[in-house]
């Protein structure tokens, strides 16, 4: 397995385009989970704890979006960005800043939704008392988000998950600029196609270590979460 043995190389040798490559992944995802973060837990916690005509529809709506077609994603945020669209003053097109908005519209309903059925489930566990209490709205979301940490860092770390694997929508509206907006699944696509199997097999490394490391917090969290309910 000659390539296998130069992908190892290219890794434990720590080559700058490589980790180049991964360090710019990484700064999208995170970015885009931190965005998606801001709108959807307020968005899901809102939506858990009022009832409003339609809201059941919205539920469904919320749980369908998580399956988002990355491509008509990627479709829709080019169109949007591009010169002739609402946003295209910002010329944001073909930049890191593009993917950040396409990846955080594939994860947020992934946090939206996981938040939403995390906090309804709470509300009703501590309904009675936080009633007592008499807290307002407001109160007894922050309340509930605190409570629900733990579980909320799982779904953030699903939304990474998401956003770490993406390909599709990135590729559109990033174009796969070597150097600006090459991550490591538009890399590993392209050199794929080119025949470079050992950097595409290195960057397939790193994503899967990425991707255990994320699994192995995400149960480290619900764990401690077990623990600390008793």
């Amino acid at each position: 397995m000659p390539s296998d043995a130069t992908a190892l190389q290219l890794v434990l040798s720590g080559d700058p385009a490589l980790f180049a490559i991964v360090r710019l992944s990484l700064y999208v995802s995170l970015s885009a989970v931190a965005l998606a973060a801001l709108i959807g837990i307020p968005l899901g916690a809102w939506i858990a704890l009022t009832k409003f005509p339609g809201r059941q529809g919205v539920i469904v709506l919320l749980n369908a979006l998580m399956g988002l077609p990355p491509v008509v994603v990627g479709l829709a945020v080019y169109l949007a960005l591009s010169r002739s669209g609402p946003l295209g003053a910002f010329g944001l097109l073909f930049t890191a800043g593009a993917m950040i908005i396409a990846q955080s519209v594939l994860v947020t309903p992934i946090i939206a939704a996981l938040t939403r059925q995390t906090i309804e489930d709470l509300w009703i566990e501590y309904r009675d008392e936080l009633t007592a209490m008499n807290l307002g709205p407001l109160g007894r979301v922050t309340a509930l988000i605190w409570d629900a940490r733990f579980s909320l860092v799982t779904a953030l770390l699903a939304g990474f998950g998401r956003a770490a694997a993406e390909v599709g929508a990135i590729i559109i509206v990033g174009g796969n600029i070597e150097g600006f907006t090459r991550t490591m699944t538009t890399a590993i696509a392209l050199e794929t196609s080119k025949g470079d199997l050992p950097l595409a097999v290195g960057l397939g490394l790193v994503l899967i270590a990425i991707v255990i490391a994320v699994n192995a917090l995400a149960w480290t969290a619900r764990r401690a979460g077990e623990r600390l309910a008793g």
